[in-house]
Formats: structure tokens, sequence, C-alpha cells
């Protein structure tokens, strides 16, 4: 393990609880601590507490017509509520994806980005490379801890922490008093399930995770649980189903894009609009136990390869393996019918429809 690995403010903490940490994407994280299947359990169930502390946070500081940042997000920004998030993404020339993102509207010219955390570095330089003036943007990651508690009980456990916080609606936030600062809290998340994240000084994180922990409905989760809950529910991950060589329409995500405004990749995204898509996300539940996994081939019969896996993962609450991927969209399919693995070891799975698992708490 390389000794330059970035860790998070909560590292010691981690250890203390017996974590497996693990290289992820240049910083040391916990995969699991009990076990993956139980703290997948305990968010699906309860709530789960995870350090997203390597993410990083942006402050855009400026009019977001006239400065440039509505040119450079696809979702339209400078309609959103002061209080609201909204999910986009920042595109290069071609119409790839530089990064998926939450836009956090603090201010009439006040913004938050929020982005993956192995980009933040790409995205920065995008960001003061596209936007009127470089000084509109600071990147204040190594100023902010992360910390995400998810589950349909996540209400009932923080309420009693951060008073309050139970009137924020789905893609809401405010800022709150916690351990004498005010810090934002976020109804958002990425595991299907009712959730918040809460951002505070690193200095704050390790008096705020032990308090979350305190109660007994709280169990800590890692990596290899958030993938499983990501993964359920059908959530783009960038380096997976989004890449800087996918486009969003590719990805299935043209909802999140705006094309009543001008943005950087428009002209592309136009352009197969109108030659048509020359592939498409596809969602697939194996026919077994088995689990595709990322970078597998696709095929449309035991022989002719018309694709590959971007998300593979075993699903404890459909006791099957389940696929997301990219098929050529000239693919002729057998029905819903379709085969993950390689050419000496296929498996049979069928084509179902976004999300896998539909009985979360999200929007309770």
């Amino acid at each position: 393990m390389q000794a330059s690995l970035y860790r998070t403010p909560l590292y010691q903490a981690h250890c203390d609880l017996g974590a497996r940490m693990v290289d992820f994407g240049g910083w040391l994280m916990p995969v699991q601590y009990e076990g993956i299947l139980s703290e997948y359990s305990r968010c699906r169930e309860q709530a789960a507490l995870f350090d997203i502390s390597h993410m990083g946070e942006f402050i855009f500081d400026g009019n977001p017509v006239s400065d440039g940042l509505e040119k450079i997000i696809t979702c339209e920004v400078s309609s959103m509520p002061i209080g609201s998030s909204r999910y986009g993404l920042m595109l290069n020339d071609r119409a790839g994806v530089v990064d998926d993102l939450i836009v956090f509207r603090i201010s009439e010219k006040r913004f938050m980005i929020v982005v993956n955390a192995a980009n933040i570095a790409k995205d920065f330089s995008h960001l003061k490379n596209n936007l009127l003036a470089p000084s509109l943007i600071t990147d204040i990651s190594e100023k902010t801890a992360k910390l995400d508690l998810q589950g349909p009980l996540s209400r009932e456990v923080l309420k009693n922490i951060i008073p309050g916080v139970e009137s924020l609606d789905y893609f809401h936030f405010n800022c709150f008093d916690i351990l004498g600062e005010k810090n934002i809290v976020s109804r958002t998340g990425y595991t299907g399930e009712l959730g918040y994240e809460i951002f505070c000084a690193p200095e704050k994180a390790q008096a705020l995770w032990k308090k979350l922990l305190d109660d007994e409905r709280v169990r800590p989760a890692g990596l290899g649980a958030r993938d499983i809950l990501r993964t359920e529910m059908a959530y783009s991950l960038y380096g997976h189903e989004i890449t800087d060589d996918i486009s969003p329409l590719d990805a299935g995500l043209s909802r999140f894009i705006c094309f009543d405004k001008e943005f950087i990749g428009k002209d592309t995204l136009l352009q197969q609009k109108q030659s048509g898509l020359k592939r498409k996300i596809i969602y697939f539940l194996s026919d077994t136990r088995r689990s595709p996994r990322h970078g597998q081939s696709l095929y449309e019969n035991d022989s002719k390869e018309i694709g590959i896996v971007t998300s593979g993962i075993f699903s404890p609450s459909l006791e099957k393996g389940i696929g997301i991927g990219l098929i050529s969209v000239d693919s002729e399919l057998d029905g819903d019918k379709i085969f993950f693995g390689d050419k000496k070891n296929k498996s049979s799975a069928a084509i179902v429809k976004r999300p896998f698992y539909k009985k979360g708490s999200l929007k309770t």
C-alpha cells in the first residue's frame, strides 16, 4: 500500500473500530467493519453511518449566468431556489462526462458544488478554465469533512442531535448548529433510503462521528455496503456508467440535461440525438446467484459480444446477481435475454427496468 495515500479526519476512528482499510482512488478508506452484508442490512432497516470526507467541495461566488457557471453544468443552476440541491454533470467538448455532481444554492450568488474524490483536481481545473474568472471558485475540500447518515431511521436519530433537521424536504438543505458551529445538512444520499449528508469542519468530524454512533440504532458502514446500495438503486458512478468517453445520453441521464440553455458539450449531444445513439445503458438481473463484474463482456447469444458490464454485484434483497451495462443499439436480443461473463464461461440474465430495489424509504 502506498505511503502517500490520503487519509480522512476519521482514519484513526476507522482503525479503532477494526475496519479493513483499502486504497480507494488514492484514499485510505474503510471497505467494511463487522461485515458488508450486515452493514448493508443496517442501512436498509435502521441507519448506517458513512465517512465520505474524501469527496470534493467547491464554493462558487458569482452570478451563475453572467459569470459562466450555467454553461459548465448540464442542469439549470440559475433557477434553483436558495436551500435546494440539484444533480447535474460537467461535460467536455466531446460530451463525455468530466464528472457528476450535486449543486447546493446557499444564497443568491453563492453555490457549493460537491464532486467525486478522484476528480477533485480535474474538476477544479475545468471550472477555473471555463468560468469568467478563476477567483470565482474556491476549493474547500481540505477544510470540509462529510458524514452521511442513511437509513429509514436516520431522521429519528438525527433530530435528537440536530433539532429542526426533520423539516428538510428531499434534495433540500439548511445550516444547523452542530457542536458549536453552523454546518450544512442536506437531505440527499445514494442508498435509496431516507438519508442526510452532514458537512463539517475536519476537527469536528470525530466528535460528531462518535455522537452519532452512540445511538444504538446506528452502525458504521464501509465502501462495500455502499457499492451494493448504490447498484441496487442503479445510480450511475463515475468510472463505471459515466466517464470522459461516455456521454450522458449513452448513460441514460438525459433527464439531468437542460437543452434550453447553452452548455459545454451541447452541440455534440444534439448531434448524437440527431444521428442516433450507438450504445445504450441496460440493467439486468442474473438468472442465478452468480454476479456480473465490472469489465466483463455482454453477449446477445453464446458468442456475439455486444457490450460491457459497467457495474455488477450480488443483490442481498433479490438474492441474485445484478448488473448495469452498455450495449450496442444494434444488438439483436432474444426478448430480454442477455449473457454476461467471458468467452469460456457465460451466465444468462434478463434485462429489467431500474431500480433493482424498489422498497426504499428515500422520499418518506
